[in-house]
């Protein structure tokens, strides 16, 4: 097998794809009204459960984007394991828009102009002989966008900072959970696409040890909340957040009064790219609140490259400090038997030594009246883990019998699943209508280790003669790949 790092360096840039730009212009008058919609139907509902409670009553009363399109550069396209193409991309826009908002006891606010700023993903897949060729189309950020608003009204005044930052902070969680890594929108161009042969599997393991943070200084502070921190001690109480793309973050413990931590703490992180981006966000635990002490950023590419081992800089409030942070890290790829499940390998804290992956394709023959069925499927693996679809509605020209939600649930595998009681635990694949269970069926995870490479695909019987097609696969990690050279590839551009 070829050598990872050399691959990764050997990579060119992309290609500018100026048709595709074309296209984008073209089709810029349908998509600044559907997309307007969209944000309207999506984010209006979130605002009263995520922003603060002042500004709750919150809500968008126009979205329109304006003539200016979004534009992409530095196109690359390769082949995936799974018959299918991947395009990524830069995506820039810089929109002059007319966005309106109000609320209850709120002057009226304005977003004059919208900055949006991220590489995208466009998978294709599964390829087919049939037209169009194409079985659908999945669109991702590979890391979280930059998001910038520019406001008109009483946010020039007061509260702007309040009001940019929750506002941004509900469209960019709407953003991260339905379209960045490891979240796919998915978008059917055939409408019989099987949606096994369109899910890609996540490329494997990071395993991240933050071992120390260095070079800073403790900096004086203002203000009251300031002062009695720094009368009751002399340095910073620290502590280090990773986030790798959208996955949920993790935090190392806080080692206090010290201007040099040191962790040696580890989390592993399941990576869908190569390029997702890793942020460690070091902070010092303040009364009322955390300090910034600095941000340091590389990509799962870049500390492969570097042979697993870096020392990154902190950004502190957009300029470069003097701080530095040192992490190690190891890449883990996924395989496929059950003898993969290294359990004495992988026991500490923070470790997984197998995922589970649970794709739920669609039901079949749901009983009942159309206007009263809401029909969804549940997930549960044990006590902890628990999932669930979209809810359905009928409507025009859709089977509400014979839904398709087409997701997938990841769970992660650890120790004490595999050797403990844990793997005595069954997958519950339960048909929901609305909130009532109507009917289910227990998978043992032994018969999914038992089944050929680990994977269960069928069209399992939850009662009442209907059958919810669905998959569940086991991986297990292998040997740290990144100095055995051992990674799966990836593709030469097409």
């Amino acid at each position: 097998m070829a050598n990872l790092i050399e691959k990764l360096t050997a990579e060119g840039p992309g290609e500018q794809a100026v048709f595709l730009n074309d296209i984008i212009k073209f089709l810029w008058p349908n998509i600044r009204v559907a997309g307007g919609q969209t944000i309207i139907d999506t984010v209006n509902p979130m605002f009263p459960a995520m922003l603060p409670k002042m500004l709750a009553s919150l809500h968008f009363t126009k979205v329109d984007l304006g003539d200016v399109p979004i534009t992409v550069s530095n196109v690359v396209a390769t082949n995936t394991e799974t018959r299918g193409i991947k395009l990524d991309m830069n995506v820039d826009w810089d929109g002059d828009c007319d966005i309106q908002l109000d609320g209850h006891m709120i002057p009226d606010l304005g977003v004059k102009s919208v900055g949006l700023h991220g590489r995208l993903s466009v998978l294709l897949c599964p390829l087919t002989n049939i037209i169009p060729l194409i079985g659908a189309a999945q669109i991702a950020f590979v890391n979280p966008p930059v998001l910038k608003l520019d406001f008109t009204g009483a946010a020039n005044v007061a509260d702007f900072s309040l009001i940019d930052k929750s506002v941004r902070g509900v469209i960019l969680s709407v953003i991260n959970s339905m379209l960045t890594l490891p979240n796919r929108l998915l978008i059917k161009l055939d409408t019989n696409n099987d949606y096994f042969l369109s899910y890609l599997e996540p490329l494997g393991v990071m395993r991240i040890t933050v071992n120390r943070a260095y070079g800073f200084a403790q900096e004086t502070k203002g203000g009251v909340k300031h002062l009695l921190s720094k009368i009751t001690r002399a340095a910073p109480d620290c502590c280090a957040k990773v986030e790798v793309g959208a996955e949920p973050g993790w935090k190392t413990t806080v080692k206090s009064n010290t201007t040099n931590p040191i962790w040696d703490e580890t989390h592993d992180f399941v990576v869908c790219d190569y390029d997702q981006c890793i942020k460690i966000d070091v902070e010092d635990q303040d009364f009322g609140g955390d300090d910034e002490v600095g941000l340091a950023v590389t990509t799962v590419e870049e500390i492969i490259c570097a042979g697993g081992k870096q020392e990154l800089s902190l950004i502190k409030k957009g300029k470069p400090s003097e701080g530095k942070v040192a992490i190690t890290a190891q890449f883990f790829k996924f395989e496929s038997d059950a003898a993969s499940f290294s359990v004495h390998e992988h026991n500490a804290e923070g470790q997984v030594c197998g995922i589970a992956v649970v794709l739920i394709a669609g039901a079949f023959g749901i009983k009942g009246q159309r206007e009263e069925l809401h029909p969804s499927v549940k997930v549960t693996w044990g006590a902890k883990y628990h999932f669930r679809t979209a809810i359905q509605a009928d409507a025009p020209g859709y089977d509400i019998s014979n839904p398709a939600f087409d997701q997938n649930f990841r769970i992660p595998i650890t120790s004490d699943l595999v050797s403990g009681g844990s793997s005595n635990e069954v997958f519950r694949i339960a048909l929901m209508n609305k909130e009532q269970e109507v009917g289910g069926v227990d998978v043992p995870f032994a018969e999914v280790l038992a089944a050929p490479g680990m994977v269960l695909q069928n069209k399992f019987d939850v009662g009442g003669g209907t059958i919810v097609r669905a998959s569940i696969a086991l991986k297990g990690i292998g040997p740290a790949a990144i100095e055995s050279h051992a990674l799966p590839v990836r593709s030469k551009p097409t």
